[in-house]
C-alpha cells in the first residue's frame, strides 16, 4: 500500500467507527423516527388530505410545542404587568382614566382580561393539542422498548467509547454466568445471548421525559379546570358580625363561566368573635404586625354544630372545598348621630379604609333615611372621615397615625347635608360621599365645619342640625376572602411531577454495557467489557471500571502469559 493510500484508509476506517457509534446511539432514543423530508410531496402537490396532515405533523411536533410553550408564557406576561377586571375593575377604571389613548386600544386587544381572551386561549388550545401529539406515540415506542429485550452486542467491542478486556482461567460460560448476576445484581436489564452478555439501565430517563410533558399536559387541565369552575369572593366583616356563604352575602363576587351559582356554593356561615392584632412596639420594625388573628366561630350546613377557629394570614378556613382567607384588616369607630330633636338616626361601627402601614384610614359616613332638618324636612347627611389609631399630627394641624396599634386614636369628621345621590340608581362606593349635590356644614363665620374628636367627645352640628358623638367603643373589622379553587390539587401534582421528570430526565443517563468471553487459541478465556452512553459523559467510564473491577475480582486476570504474535513479513529485524 503506498503512503497517499494510508490516511485515506484511515479516515475510512474512522468513519466507520463513528457511524457504528452514532447507529448504536440512536437506538437509545425514543424519539420518533423522522423521515418526512424525504417522504412528504412539495407543498405544490398538496391535497386537503395532504395539508391536513402536513398540518398535524408541525403542530405535533416538538419544535412547535416549545414555540407555543414560548408564546403561552410570553402572552402571560401582559397578566401581570396590566390590570386585570378579573382581579380589580377598579384599577382597570383608574387605567382607562390615566390613558385615555391607550386603554382603548389595549381593551381591543384584550389586555384586560388576558387569561379569557380569544388569543391567549387559542395558544393555550394548540398547546395542549401539541402535547398529546407528542406524547402519544413516543409513549408507544418506550413501551415496546421496555417490552423488548436490549440489543445483542456489537461485532467489534473495541469501537465503544468506553473499553476495556482482560484474560482469564475461567471458562467462558462462568465468566457470562458472573457477568449476569452482576448487572443484575446492579439492576440492569440483562440477559445472555450467544458469546456475550447484554445489559441496559436508564429508562427512567426516558421515563421522565414522558413524565414531564404529561405533567404539562395536567398543569393546562388543572389550570382551565380552575378558570372554569372557581369561584372568588370578599367580604368585610366587623367584630360582632357574621357571613353566611350565599350570593346576596357577598360585597364582590366572580367566578367562572361553569361555575353554578345555586348549587356549588358551599353551604356554611362564621360569626367573627373578635379580632386579635399585636405590632412591634420598638426598634427599626417598630409598627410591623407580630400577630393577625381573626376568632371565629362556625358552622357547617344548615344545621351544623357550631366549632371555634382562628384564621390567620396564612392559616385559612377550610370547609369542604372552599377556603376562607382572611386578606385584610382596619377600624371600624363607633359612631352616633342624632337629629336636631334628640332622636337617634344613625348609631353603630362605620368601617374605614386603611391609606397606609400605620392604618391612617379614611371612609364615609352616610344617613339615608330618618334624618330631618330643624323645620322637619326629610334630608340626608354624609360626612368625611379620617380615622388615625395613634394620633400624630398635634400642632401640624395634619391628620396622621405614627403606629398601627390603638394608643391614641382620634376622628376627623367633615359634615354634608342634601342628596346622596344613591336615589338615582347608579352604583357608588360606601367609602366615598358624593358631594355634588350637598351642603357643607358652616360655623358663624361662614368657613367650612370640621372637627377632630377623641373617643366619647361629642360635636354639634350648626344650626341646631343634630350632633355626632364618637364612642369610647372602636371595634376591628377584617376581611375575607372566600373561593373554590377545583384544580389546584390536580395544578401542585402535575407541577410536582414535571419537576421529578425534569430532574431524571436531565440527570439520568440511558447506557448499555456488553460483556464478552470467548475462548483464545492458546485455551485461555478472553474477556471484553464495553459501554455507550446516549449522550457523551465522564461518568461511564467510571462505571464500567467499576463493573469491570467488580467482575475481575471473581474472575481474575490468568498468569498465562500472551502467546507470541507472528512475525509480520518485510519487517526489519
Amino acid at each position: 500500500m503506498s503512503k497517499t493510500e494510508e490516511p485515506a484508509a484511515a479516515t475510512d476506517e474512522q468513519s466507520a467507527v463513528l457511524a457504528d457509534e452514532q447507529t448504536a446511539r440512536d437506538r437509545l432514543s425514543t424519539a420518533p423516527k423522522d423521515d418526512r423530508e424525504d417522504t412528504t410531496p412539495l407543498p405544490q402537490a398538496f391535497g386537503i388530505v395532504g395539508w391536513t396532515r402536513w398540518v398535524w405533523r408541525q403542530l405535533t411536533s416538538m419544535r412547535v410545542a416549545l414555540i407555543l410553550l414560548f408564546m403561552l408564557s410570553l402572552g402571560a406576561m401582559p397578566g401581570s404587568l396590566i390590570p386585570q377586571r378579573s382581579v380589580d375593575d377598579t384599577k382597570v377604571a383608574d387605567f382607562f382614566k390615566a390613558h385615555e389613548t391607550l386603554a382603548p386600544l389595549y381593551d381591543k386587544l384584550q389586555l384586560f382580561d388576558v387569561y379569557s381572551s380569544v388569543w391567549f386561549s387559542a395558544i393555550y388550545i394548540l398547546l395542549f393539542t401539541s402535547l398529546v401529539g407528542c406524547i402519544v406515540p413516543r409513549t408507544w415506542q418506550f413501551v415496546g422498548q421496555l417490552r423488548a429485550r436490549p440489543p445483542v452486542a456489537p461485532g467489534r467491542l473495541t469501537r465503544m467509547p468506553a473499553y476495556t478486556t482482560w484474560r482469564t482461567d475461567a471458562s467462558p460460560e462462568e465468566v457470562r454466568t458472573l457477568g449476569l448476576a452482576l448487572m443484575k445484581k446492579r439492576r440492569f436489564r440483562a440477559h445472555s445471548e450467544g458469546n456475550a452478555v447484554t445489559a441496559e439501565k436508564g429508562y427512567l430517563r426516558e421515563a421522565g421525559n414522558l413524565i414531564f410533558h404529561l405533567a404539562l399536559i395536567v398543569l393546562l387541565l388543572a389550570f382551565a379546570t380552575g378558570q372554569l369552575f372557581k369561584s372568588e369572593g370578599g367580604k368585610l366583616i366587623v367584630e360582632g358580625g357574621g357571613f353566611s356563604n350565599t350570593l346576596t352575602q357577598y360585597d364582590d363576587f366572580k367566578s367562572g363561566s361553569l361555575f353554578d351559582r345555586d348549587q356549588d356554593l358551599e353551604p356554611f356561615s362564621f360569626h367573627l368573635d373578635n379580632f386579635v392584632g399585636t405590632y412591634e412596639r420598638t426598634g427599626p420594625q417598630r409598627g410591623t404586625p407580630r400577630v393577625y388573628e381573626s376568632h371565629i366561630t362556625y358552622s357547617e350546613g344548615a344545621d351544623g354544630a357550631t366549632k371555634k377557629a382562628v384564621i390567620e394570614v396564612n392559616t385559612p378556613l377550610t370547609v369542604g372545598g372552599s377556603k376562607v382567607h382572611m386578606i385584610g384588616h382596619g377600624y371600624a369607630p363607633v359612631i352616633t348621630i342624632r337629629d336636631g330633636r334628640g332622636k337617634t338616626v344613625f348609631s353603630g361601627p362605620a368601617p374605614l379604609l386603611p391609606t397606609d402601614a400605620n392604618v391612617t384610614s379614611t371612609g364615609a359616613v352616610k344617613v339615608m333615611d330618618g334624618y330631618r332638618d330643624k323645620n322637619g324636612k326629610k334630608t340626608q347627611l354624609g360626612f368625611t372621615a379620617v380615622f388615625v389609631p395613634t394620633f400624630g399630627g398635634a400642632g401640624q394641624g395634619s391628620m396622621f397615625s405614627k403606629y398601627p396599634g390603638l394608643d391614641f386614636p382620634a376622628l376627623a369628621l367633615t359634615g354634608y347635608h342634601g342628596s346622596l345621590g344613591v336615589d338615582a340608581g347608579l352604583p357608588q362606593s360606601v367609602y366615598q360621599l358624593d358631594t355634588r349635590k350637598m351642603t357643607q356644614f358652616k360655623k358663624p363665620d361662614g368657613s367650612p365645619f370640621a372637627k377632630m374628636l377623641l373617643p366619647g367627645e361629642k360635636m354639634d352640628l350648626p344650626d341646631g342640625a343634630g350632633s355626632v358623638t364618637f364612642e369610647k367603643d372602636i371595634k376591628e373589622w377584617a376581611t375575607f376572602q372566600v373561593s373554590q379553587q377545583p384544580g389546584n390539587m390536580w395544578a401542585l401534582a402535575g407541577a410536582v411531577a414535571a419537576i421529578l421528570g425534569l430532574a431524571a430526565s436531565l440527570f439520568i443517563q440511558r447506557r448499555r454495557v456488553w460483556i464478552r468471553a470467548v475462548r483464545g487459541a492458546d485455551g485461555v478465556t478472553v474477556v471484553e467489557m464495553a459501554g455507550l452512553g446516549r449522550s457523551e459523559s465522564g461518568r461511564l467510564p467510571e462505571e464500567l471500571a467499576d463493573l469491570a473491577g467488580s467482575l475481575h475480582s471473581q474472575a481474575p486476570t490468568s498468569a498465562t502469559p500472551l502467546p507470541a504474535e507472528p512475525p509480520v513479513e518485510g519487517a526489519r529485524a
